[in-house]
């Protein structure tokens, strides 16, 4: 198993150097001036010249780049063009928003998923599966800013139990933060919960036609009895693939849906980022963002090592 963790830990640690390399190439060949764009088309070269200076945008492109992967590694994003404020202190309270939002819609997606895709290779054939399945192909079609508006429409327009839109803040207690992401949390959950239900429902068909399970059915066990004793677990392989980049797109992707809610997150941070030219903020989030991403990733293969002993064994 240590041998194992050290490998994926290499190969995380390649995947975060080759990124860096990426992401500041790509942010670097964009067109626009950031100094030009601060100070408008009416600025004289010289004023021009000098914030590009105090930018530090004067510097070689290497330069520029080792100083920026060495201050992350430091725990320093560098200071933003626009709000002259430390890229790390924005993150930090855009995270708080961010993070909690994946997470609860992560939570309510496989809360949903599970039992469905459960249920639905239970009854395969019958009316209750392809209910399931209906349900799962709407929600796969339907887009989730989509949902959100309908969200907003039906609970905070005319039922009014929740807000439009905005953030309370964990300042102001756990159960009103809670309520200001729970339909943001609910629009992004759905569609994921869609493909996760789908996803586990045939794997466990899979499972049922392996050799092992019908052993146990021979030995007298039911067929509910052998889905849960010897399918669910030998099932868990892809979903936990699926719950991977869900969580991953659930963090990285919610750049819509904190536009509908008007949530003070990263999505949004980056999207305000990219309008004003901030490339030290866009870099530095996107940096974050691919890090949580390869890192769930690691985690992932971690889990499948402890679901499946044979995977430490081929290493």
């Amino acid at each position: 198993m240590i041998r194992y963790s050290l490998k994926r830990l290499l190969s995380l640690c390649l995947s975060l150097a080759v990124a860096s390399v990426v992401i500041f190439a790509i942010i670097e060949i964009a067109p626009g001036d950031p100094a030009e764009f601060m100070l408008g088309i009416n600025a004289q070269p010289d004023t021009v010249a000098a914030l590009r200076s105090e930018l530090g945008l004067d510097q070689s492109k290497l330069q520029r780049y080792l100083t920026w992967v060495g201050g992350m590694l430091t725990g320093d994003f560098g200071t933003s063009y626009t709000y002259r404020t430390p890229v790390s202190e924005m993150i930090a309270d855009r995270l708080w928003v961010s993070l909690p939002l994946a997470l609860y819609a992560l939570a309510l997606s496989t809360l949903i998923a599970f039992p469905a895709g459960i249920y639905a290779a239970a009854r395969r054939g019958k009316p209750g599966d392809m209910a399931v399945m209906g349900a799962t192909q709407l929600g796969v079609a339907i887009p989730n800013f989509w949902f959100a508006m309908l969200l907003v429409l039906v609970f905070a327009i005319n039922l009014r139990w929740f807000s439009a839109g905005g953030f309370a803040g964990w300042e102001d207690g756990f159960g009103a933060g809670l309520k200001s992401l729970t339909l943001p949390a609910i629009a992004l959950a759905l569609p994921q919960a869609a493909i996760l239900a789908r996803v586990m429902r045939s794997a466990l068909l899979d499972i049922l036609g392996e050799d092992f399970m019908r052993t146990a059915r021979a030995k007298g066990l039911s067929r509910r009895q052998a889905l849960w004793r010897h399918g669910l677990r030998n099932a868990l392989i892809p979903v936990l693939t699926i719950i991977g980049l869900q969580f991953s797109f659930l963090l990285a992707g919610a750049i819509i849906i904190e536009q509908v809610f008007y949530l003070p997150g990263l999505g949004r941070l980056v999207f305000q980022a990219i309008s004003s030219r901030d490339l030290i903020v866009v870099e530095s989030v996107v940096m974050l963002l691919v890090f949580a991403v390869i890192t769930v990733n690691f985690l992932v293969d971690l889990a499948y090592a402890l679901v499946d002993p044979r995977l430490r064994s081929r290493t």
